[in-house]
């Protein structure tokens, strides 16, 4: 239950963060609204909810990232079959589910929102949501930067009738919107004759995608209505889609603007005065030091992405050389309490190449793009300030991406990419695996072809009945890749060192070794992560490692045990070894 004392601190709270952004309206009653609506039973507002990231997470949490369409049966409603697939192969392996947009959509595969507040028909219902919310902490997107054409709101703004003619950024054609960050390579202003006349929409994603103007409040408010239909519904962490484009002003890059801060660390205030435990994740794939940003001051998202980690532990290990991905995890600052990075190798997207700007030279950023290429994977171009187009992302299953070298593909294919995700699983962070990294599925051609899309290349759909019987074959891949991976996921949640928040020092290893040490937050545990990034044997000096004298150590993964903490110890290819003292938790 609240008091008074309890409400008034909030509105305090929520005005100051209204009138940081709406300076001339009447922030008051703005707050006012905002509770109301948030809050129609008053009596399930809480004192802020005290930082805790053992109330958060912990060395148990891992999350699968997938559409609700990717695996179907046929006459079952994929989310049916989702939660199927999940109960008969994941169980509680894996605890969060990350369901890719499943509204009614015009576009991109779900991010051109018809109807935030529906269930896609082809999908399923509501229903088959909260049954998957019932089993698994579930993870959904507010795509909160634009919505489809195809939209109640657009349809308003082209027949210039309320609500929605007022919804949507528009600018003059003649205005100088050079300095604009884009992340894609179309116009930035798309024309619509409407009943007032031809208007210039912001579309900074397509001509479907168009941006909606937070400059009025009421956007803001009916975003707030859609986070709490969210969290009836079962949601429970939001990741805020493309939230670093949200607020434009001309004359600037329209990209991580004061403004946006703002508004992230209101929807924060109100996440953490609810009586659930909600979290926010926001999705900026930007350099590092920007993404870095959105922690604020542990005021803003719970979890940042780790951008950086795909492209420069790809680069990693197609060249053998860990350089980059050394200098990556050294100048990542730990996360402060109650925040923490979620790292991925894979997502429905490509994988980004703006997070290595300035930290991987061009030359290296080719060679790589080179690689991909001839593993079957695309590249997609954005156009910079100056009008010239550059590589945006690399398109390609991960699995694929990790066929082989620069010198091509090779017998290591399974071992490199178990690599990457040895390596994913035990650093700083929160793990997320791409439902078809966990499946090694193919480049997607027929999908490419049929869409004309690079990113179709990783968004393939999958029958039930193939899925299960590839798994059910020990001989399969897809069985090796799958089973060796829930058995790191196995070891990982054991281990008060793989804590999100447990200590983490980047080692000062030889050439082609890349390696980490964590410690549990009660300094009981120390682990030592290390991977041969490279397709030849590497000698490790354990010398070099520091391994505590008086302790016993053993590789969790192959259980070999440490005579000669001095002695040496040979790495075979895309070898990982988690050497680690003190006792496993209870699972």
């Amino acid at each position: 239950m609240n008091d008074q004392g309890t409400i008034n601190h909030l509105s305090q709270r929520l005005i100051s963060h209204l009138r940081s952004v709406y300076p001339d309206l009447d922030c008051d009653l703005l707050a006012e609204r905002i509770i109301d609506l948030f809050w129609p039973d008053r009596g399930k507002i809480i004192k802020r909810r005290k930082i805790a990231n053992k109330h958060l997470w912990d060395q148990t949490d891992v999350a699968l990232i997938t559409y609700g369409g990717t695996i179907r049966s046929a006459g079952e409603r994929p989310l049916k079959t989702l939660h199927r697939f999940l109960d008969e192969h994941i169980g509680q392996a894996i605890g969060t589910v990350h369901i890719l947009p499943f509204f009614p959509y015009s576009s991109d595969d779900g991010f051109g929102v018809i109807d935030y507040l529906a269930v896609d028909d082809e999908l399923g219902n509501w229903t088959d949501i909260e049954s998957i919310a019932e089993d698994y902490r579930l993870m959904a997107d507010l795509v909160i930067n634009h919505g489809s054409s195809k939209s109640v709101w657009f349809q308003q703004f082209l027949a210039n009738e309320a609500p929605g003619k007022d919804y949507y950024y528009t600018a003059d054609p003649a205005t100088d919107l050079g300095q604009v960050v884009r992340p894609r390579s179309h116009p930035l202003l798309t024309r619509f004759r409407t009943a007032a006349g031809d208007r210039h929409v912001w579309s900074t994603f397509s001509t479907d995608q168009l941006d909606f103007d937070f400059r009025n409040p009421e956007v803001l408010i009916e975003f707030v209505r859609i986070i709490r239909a969210y969290i009836e519904h079962g949601v429970r962490i939001f990741r805020l889609d493309a939230v670093a484009f949200l607020w434009k002003k001309a004359g600037t890059a329209s990209i991580n603007l004061d403004e946006t801060h703002e508004i992230i660390r209101l929807l924060r205030t109100l996440m953490d005065h609810h009586s659930e435990t909600l979290i926010i994740i926001t999705e900026t794939n930007i350099p590092n030091h920007e993404n870095l940003t959105y922690f604020g001051n542990q005021n803003e998202a719970h979890v940042i992405y780790n951008f950086s980690l795909p492209p420069l532990l790809t680069h990693a290990l197609l060249t053998g050389n860990a350089l980059y991905l050394k200098r990556l995890t050294r100048s990542n600052p730990p996360a402060l309490t109650g925040c923490t990075y979620l790292n991925f190798t894979a997502s429905h997207d490509g994988i980004g190449l703006r997070p290595t700007e300035g930290v991987l030279p061009q030359g290296e950023v080719d060679r790589m793009l080179s690689a991909v290429e001839g593993f079957g994977g695309r590249v997609s171009m954005r156009r910079g300030p100056d009008g010239t187009e550059k590589p945006y992302e690399m398109n390609i299953s991960f699995f694929e991406a990790m066929k082989g070298t620069l010198d091509g593909p090779d017998e290591f294919h399974v071992d490199r990419f178990m690599a990457a995700m040895a390596i994913m699983l035990a650093l700083e962070g929160i793990p997320a695996i791409y439902i078809h990294s966990l499946l090694a599925t193919p480049n997607g051609y027929e999908e490419v072809n049929l869409t004309g899309r690079n990113r179709s290349i990783n968004r393939r759909q999958l029958d039930y009945d193939e899925v299960s019987a590839k798994l059910g074959d020990p001989s399969s891949t897809e069985a090796q890749v799958f089973s060796r991976f829930l058995s790191l996921v196995a070891i990982r949640k054991g281990q008060l060192a793989f804590h999100p928040n447990a200590v983490q020092f980047t080692l000062a290893l030889p050439e082609g070794l890349f390696g980490f040490w964590r410690q549990s937050q009660d300094r009981k545990q120390s682990i030592f992560a290390i991977t041969n990034v490279t397709d030849k044997e590497k000698i490790l000096s354990l010398a070099d490692i520091n391994l505590i004298a008086g302790d016993t150590w053993r590789d969790l993964i192959s259980g070999h045990v440490v005579i000669d903490i001095e002695g040496e110890m040979p790495l075979s290819p895309y070898q990982t070894v988690w050497f680690g003292n003190g006792a496993s938790v209870p699972i």
